[in-house]
């Protein structure tokens, strides 16, 4: 099985790190992996002039899954949009069809006391939302910035999608909620929007062949506030690219750290790419600080839905669990009476509990 590793720039080398040294771990007990690094965002533009060099993207299309660090910094924000760090990830989605973005949030009863909500709104919250990632207003063309007759500036951008694209999310979104508490709750904002629209015409043709599943509906704006006021009244939520941008960060924060928190994003034969959700925090880079648990989980989750390796999935999640339960913590979700370790120890940590 071969994984493409991307770890990008910032903390980005730090927590892929780590990962590795957990699935090396796994490979001594006879997993069979293969793993070739390449450069990509910011690290690579320094190398090749390119965020996303021809080399990085062609082992990317070769490998069997991705995982991906962070991009960013900086130093990097004057660029031209199309040679920023971001625009990787962009053009990795589009160029390997990585239509559905898997972001779990889960609250681990030993971070209950981390999160800013009661212990009482959180605890036993696990959440799986859906985001479609390759069409939308990211995508949407035409887009650009003019000036107008009278001399102002004005930006714009394209929301649109086609009925292909929203049926093929959906399909994920009913699968994804058949293996789990068969509900799924479909975002949109179909009474201001033509696109959310045919978002809500399309979910609910798609929901016939899935009758043991419960579909709701939710405006986005309720649905932000929903998962203020009662997150755990959901378990699959399927919804667009900038809805889904927005709420899965939301959904985050809820757990107590974005630290915590992996995702996959998947083409349609689940090949994927892993990351964790948060940044590349280039102001912690270099310093020990950073949380690896969201890239480890993200392993984890590569394992699962790509590679088809569901017990060394479970044993990283298991080792994950035993670790939070001897009390480690990063400094993220560091609490008095737990112990404060670094990046590196984590790490170890992970790799000891397996």
């Amino acid at each position: 099985m071969k994984i493409a590793v991307l770890p990008g720039d910032g903390i980005g080398t730090e927590i892929v790190a780590q990962a590795l040294k957990v699935l090396r771990a796994l490979a001594k007990d006879g997993l069979k992996l293969e793993m070739e690094q390449a450069p990509v965002g910011g690290a690579a533009y320094d190398a090749a002039g390119d965020p996303l060099p021809a080399a990085t993207l062609k082992l990317a299309r070769e490998a069997d899954a991705i995982l991906f660090g962070a991009v960013g910094g900086w130093q990097y924000d004057q660029l031209p949009r199309a040679k920023r760090p971001e625009q990787a990830i962009l053009r990795l989605r589009k160029e390997l069809g990585l239509f559905a973005n898997l972001r779990p949030a889960k609250v681990f009863p030993e971070l209950v006391a981390a999160s800013t909500l009661r212990p009482e709104v959180v605890s036993g919250m696990d959440i799986l939302i859906l985001r479609e990632l390759t069409g939308d207003i990211y995508f949407g063309q035409p887009r650009g910035m003019r000036t107008l007759e009278n001399g102002e500036r004005e930006g714009f951008d394209t929301m649109r999608y086609s009925e292909s694209e929203i049926r093929r999310i959906a399909h994920a979104g009913f699968c994804a909620a058949m293996k789990r508490t068969k509900k799924l709750c479909s975002v949109d904002k179909c009474n201001v929007l033509e696109t959310s629209q045919l978002w809500r015409e399309v979910v609910v043709e798609v929901a016939k062949d899935y009758p043991g599943v419960a579909l709701s509906h939710m405006y986005v704006d309720n649905a932000a506030m929903q998962l203020l006021r009662d997150p755990k009244q959901f378990d699959v939520i399927v919804t667009g690219n900038l809805f889904g941008d927005i709420l899965s960060d939301e959904a985050s924060m809820l757990t107590g750290s974005i630290g915590m928190l992996p995702s996959a994003s998947l083409d349609a034969n689940n090949k994927g790419l892993y990351e964790p959700i948060h940044g590349s925090a280039p102001d912690i880079a270099g310093k020990n600080l950073a949380n690896p648990l969201a890239t480890i989980l993200s392993a984890a989750m590569m394992l699962r839905y790509s590679l088809n390796q569901d017990q060394a999935a479970d044993r990283i999640d298991a080792a994950v669990a035993k670790v939070l339960a001897r009390g480690l913590r990063t400094a993220d979700i560091h609490q008095p009476g737990t112990e404060k370790v670094g990046t590196v120890q984590m790490g170890d940590a992970v790799v000891a509990a397996l």
